[in-house]
């Protein structure tokens, strides 16, 4: 995946949930958890933009390490949604999934990183 296609996939990821956010009928915890979840989910593709314009490849790695945290803290809130019956799985279900998947790349992409990081020296 190119870092073009993966700036876009994590837009459309902070998109998709900002427009499952506004979807729902906001009792005082929606507004709670939809807070957080704009907050974690809209992250990813600004901490992403900011990894493609870092100064070094350690700045790199760090800057991915946000991502890969802001991925695992969305999906979190995901689940929570989910547990407490604010949204039905299968109405997440496509959006878990690809916090899931670009959690997997984001995580890839760092062990990558460090592997040829560590090899160099």
């Amino acid at each position: 995946m190119t870092k073009q296609e993966l700036l876009a996939r994590t837009k459309a990821f902070s998109v998709r949930i900002v427009k499952m956010a506004r979807s729902l009928d906001l009792d005082f915890a929606t507004k709670v958890l939809m807070g957080q979840i704009i907050r974690s989910g809209t992250s990813v593709g600004a901490n992403y933009r900011a990894a493609c314009i870092a100064k070094s490849d350690r700045d790199f790695i760090n800057k991915l390490k946000i991502v890969e945290e802001e991925l695992d803290e969305t999906i979190y809130w995901m689940e929570i949604l989910i547990d407490t019956g604010i949204i039905k799985k299968e109405k997440l279900s496509e959006l878990m999934l690809e916090g899931q998947e670009l959690y997997k790349i984001i995580s890839r992409s760092i062990k990558t990183l460090k592997s040829k990081s560590a090899n160099s020296k």
